[in-house]
């Protein structure tokens, strides 16, 4: 019997220890753009999984990365801030990396645990929004362009930010739904710098924006892609990479980067690096995490998957990359009258002092309040002739019944 019993106890201590080892899984909680991952899908490499079978492999240890993701900058700032979930890696813009900073809201990296950082080149080190490279890590880069379908466009009205202004397309353009790249397409087709701090030049942008208004079908981030993609709307701003993603799906779209009159580029060029919010619950993980993604295999998966330039040597150094990638991609991706370095301190977004954000936080909500009041009264203008021409026929119909009667 006592021997029974020590088995028993035994065995219920191994089970404990089970159930005690599986509810201590590590977890690395990942926050990211929408489509901004190779996913597994159509045959990519599902670099999350990959990286949990590397951790088990690599530690001896099972882990289970949780993926979430944001569809801007803002609504990124806006859960962070709330402290409503924690997150051990986020990828937000380098202008929101210079606030999050600001605000003490990242970690500094432990490099030690991110060897592979090597990979990343020299001219996307020590710039503006982190410049002693203490909290971020690039993950990629790339400008702001404009998407159009061409079997509805001119192509001579294609080149300038005047398209996404252009009455003869009403109804079919898109706009951003985020304050910041709203505003910057305005303010790039003023001439402005979008970096202001003159509250009559951001009182400019709205006026521009609003003259926009009438034309615009709709506010949007990650739905363009079915917009877009379906012809539901002919014209938007966006990202170049996703321009890549979309014509796989629609070979009627066409892109082009918005220039001046002197052939410069005037639109935004981002860098989104790779970060560690404050608190994380788990920030060694979090950094092996990071440099697994930034090894060969995962970086190239990723690189292909979203369509977005690389600043990682291991990726913009492959020949299998480069012929993954096709020709026109690495044109649009890399283009050769171009230079990142030369460029970036003027088309880039920096961080706004606290006033400015207020400003144009405010101005937004004026824009989409002003929006949403005209969707209301097109409504109700819809409601009042559908009102008259009922009231109409039903009068016509009582003035039969009332001939045929009185007949």
């Amino acid at each position: 019997m006592k021997r029974i019993a020590l088995i028993f106890t035994a065995l219920v201590c191994l089970f404990l220890c089970s159930c005690g080892s599986q509810s201590e899984k590590k977890v690395v909680n990942v926050y990211n753009w929408g489509e901004y991952i190779s996913d597994g899908s159509e045959g990519t490499m599902d670099v999350n999984a990959a990286f949990e079978e590397y951790y088990y492999e690599t530690y001896g240890e099972a882990i289970e990365v949780v993926y979430t993701t944001y569809a801007s900058n803002e609504d990124m700032y806006a859960k962070l801030k709330s402290g409503a979930a924690g997150y051990d890696v986020i990828i937000p813009s380098d202008y929101m990396i210079a606030r999050l900073i600001e605000e003490d809201m990242l970690e500094k990296l432990d490099f030690s645990n991110i060897p592979n950082y090597a990979n990343i080149s020299e001219e996307f080190r020590d710039l503006y929004y982190d410049p002693s490279n203490e909290y971020s890590i690039p993950y990629t880069y790339g400008m702001v362009g404009v998407i159009y379908n061409s079997t509805v466009v001119d192509e001579a009205d294609a080149g300038t930010w005047d398209l996404l202004w252009n009455s003869k397309y009403s109804g079919r353009i898109l706009q951003f739904n985020n304050s910041r790249d709203a505003f910057g397409t305005a303010m790039y087709k003023l001439g402005l710098d979008v970096n202001t701090t003159s509250e009559s030049e951001w009182r400019m942008a709205l006026e521009e924006l609003k003259a926009q208004q009438p034309l615009v079908q709709g506010y949007v981030m990650d739905e363009i892609f079915n917009k877009m993609e379906s012809g539901e709307a002919a014209i938007s701003a966006y990202y170049a990479g996703d321009y890549l993603c979309m014509t796989e799906n629609n070979e009627d779209l066409c892109f082009f980067y918005p220039t001046d009159e002197d052939g410069n580029y005037v639109t935004n060029l981002f860098v989104d690096a790779y970060c560690i919010p404050k608190g994380a619950a788990n920030k060694e993980l979090a950094e092996i995490y990071i440099n697994y993604m930034l090894s060969e295999e995962p970086a190239i998966a990723n690189a292909e998957y979203i369509y977005y330039a690389s600043p990682n040597s291991a990726v913009y150094e492959s020949e299998v990359y480069m012929d993954d990638m096709g020709e026109e991609a690495m044109e649009i991706l890399y283009p050769e009258d171009f230079s990142f370095h030369e460029n970036y301190n003027k088309l880039s977004y920096h961080n706004l002092d606290s006033e400015t954000l207020q400003l144009v936080n405010n101005l937004w909500e004026e824009l989409k309040i002003s929006s949403a009041t005209g969707e209301v009264v097109y409504v109700l203008a819809i409601l009042i002739i559908v009102g008259l021409i009922g009231y109409g026929i039903y009068h016509a119909v009582i003035k039969r019944k009332r001939e045929k009667y009185y007949i």
